[in-house]
């Protein structure tokens, strides 16, 4: 009789070994998500149907920008972690390896093109 976890059974198993990292990635970045939610649309909310220079003005205080920054690579990340699942089981062969590329570049190049609009709006 072996005295194991759960924990421990199932760390290092599955077709790619990292089943279980990929599984926590995506209940912290969802938690992650649910709090700043709130946040996000609190700062975003109001701002909808205002002009440009009350959405600069908005954005470029630091807690707001901070707030959508949070927001905008957590959310790229998780967006990247679930696409990834989707293409693992409905991919076959080589054409798996070039989307789960592209859909990286797409969402890290969607973050970065979002921080630097962010930074130069709140800079």
């Amino acid at each position: 009789m072996a005295f194991i976890t759960d924990r421990k059974r199932v760390t290092g198993l599955g077709a790619a070994r990292n089943g279980t990292a990929q599984h926590w990635t995506m209940t912290v970045t969802s938690v992650a998500l649910l709090i700043l939610t709130p946040f996000f649309l609190a700062v975003i909310g109001p701002l909808l149907g205002s002009d440009h220079a009350e959405v600069i003005a908005r954005l470029g205080r630091p807690i707001p920008a901070l707030i959508v920054a949070a927001y905008l690579v957590v959310g790229m990340h998780h967006f990247r972690f679930g696409v990834q699942v989707l293409i693992e089981d409905y991919v076959k062969g080589f054409a798996r390896k070039i989307a789960i590329i592209l859909t990286t570049i797409l969402s890290y190049g969607i973050a970065a093109g979002g921080l630097v609009a962010l930074m130069q709006i709140a800079l």
